[in-house]
């Protein structure tokens, strides 16, 4: 049997820095843009349909651009993200530019800091997806009459997100009995 050849050493190494680059932790812009933390419009415009379709991992960050004069960013528990209560938030973030680290799986909940917003809706849960195994672990959402927080939708069966252990074990032993 043949030694490992420089071709096979280059494609190992390529497909470990393209499976890292798949599970590294990214920024969010709270809403998907600049200016979108204010009193929704409409439900339509609610910040936890963005959060619905958006993909949290732990270590991604979530981040926020507002009027740092007239608005913060309170995290609160669920309690007090139900009833908008701001008296005793978790951290509150002011200044206009929030940066919040997400470093494990679970609800995030935020609410406005400022007086009448949050009752107005303008509020976000954010759940952040666990990787256990290897393979993505999503807990099915509660019914709505539970929570008034957004449903978790299910990953998509392709695109971004993390490799599997697994996974990565099949290709590469593909590769070397291919070469």
């Amino acid at each position: 049997m043949a030694g490992i050849s420089t071709a096979q050493i280059s494609s190992v190494l390529l497909l470990i820095f393209v499976s890292l680059s798949f599970s590294e932790a990214r920024d969010h812009l709270v809403g998907g843009k600049s200016g979108a933390w204010k009193v929704p419009a409409s439900d339509a415009e609610s910040l936890n349909h963005w959060a619905e379709k958006s993909r949290f991992n732990i270590g991604d960050s979530l981040v926020w651009e507002y009027d740092g004069s007239k608005d913060s960013v309170l995290q609160v528990t669920k309690r007090d993200y139900v009833t908008c209560n701001t008296s005793k938030p978790i951290e509150t973030y002011t200044g206009g530019s929030t940066k919040v680290k997400l470093p494990h799986s679970g609800p995030y909940y935020f609410i406005s800091g400022a007086n009448g917003n949050c009752e107005k809706g303008q509020k976000v849960i954010v759940v952040v997806i666990s990787e256990r195994r290897g393979n993505l672990k999503i807990s099915p959402a509660p019914s709505p009459t539970e929570s008034e927080g957004p449903a978790v939708a299910p990953a998509p069966a392709s695109g971004a997100g993390s490799l599997s252990g697994g996974f990565l074990a099949v290709v590469l032993g593909a590769m070397l009995v291919a070469v």
